[in-house]
């Protein structure tokens, strides 16, 4: 990337910039090889300025990792469609779509070192807080209330998305129509299994799509 030319911002538009360009260079890169040097030279910037907006180069990986979760959670936000299966379509569609034009990215911050740090661990595991959240809040409207058994289904299903996508990610055996089929139909699966069949949730909308 060519460096940017040096221009006055304020210090919120200095430290978006900073941001920016990490998760830029983190397409590229794995997280952990993200220097200060080179962001530094991409902003037109010195080191040390560097320094003024984030305390240390865990702290700016940090802010690197939840812009990313932030963008992913955007570009999955759900429809206000009033029918549940085609709202979770539409999110697993765009989930699908978004990881395969960020696929370095997401690769990177699911199975990099990353991974195994405390507060990248915090970022991730508040990020899938949110998508689970989303998810049981579309659950009533097929009948089914939140249980603990429900909640331990959800947050399952949603590690299983994540590992089929990267899968995918990397040997691509079937479309991805046929992986968003996979993992639409894999909720209402997990989510009888954890009620019972005797709980009366709308099996025919649940297997419908």
């Amino acid at each position: 990337m060519d460096a940017v030319k040096r221009t006055r911002l304020d210090p919120a538009q200095r430290r978006a910039q900073l941001i920016d360009l990490g998760a830029r260079m983190l397409a590229e890169r794995p997280l952990e090889q993200i220097s200060v040097e080179d962001i530094a030279d991409q902003a037109g910037v010195s080191r040390g300025l560097l320094f003024h907006y984030f305390a240390s180069k865990s702290e700016f990986h940090l802010a690197i990792v939840r812009h990313s979760s932030e963008q992913m959670l955007q570009r999955t936000e759900p429809s206000g469609s009033d029918d549940p299966m085609l709202t979770l379509r539409s999110v697993l569609a765009s989930y699908v779509d978004y990881v395969t034009e960020n696929r370095n990215t997401y690769v990177s911050l699911l199975r990099g070192t990353a991974s195994g740090d405390p507060q990248m661990r915090e970022v991730f595991e508040q990020t899938r807080d949110i998508m689970a959240k989303r998810t049981l809040d579309q659950l009533p409207k097929i009948g089914l209330t939140r249980t603990p058994q429900v909640e331990l289904a959800v947050r399952g299903w949603i590690a299983f998305v994540e590992e089929a996508t990267i899968s995918w990610l990397r040997a691509p055996a079937i479309t991805r129509e046929e992986l968003i089929d996979l993992t639409v139909q894999s909720l209402p699966a997990l989510a009888l299994a954890a009620v019972g069949f005797d709980a009366g949730p709308d099996l025919g909308l649940l297997q419908s799509n």
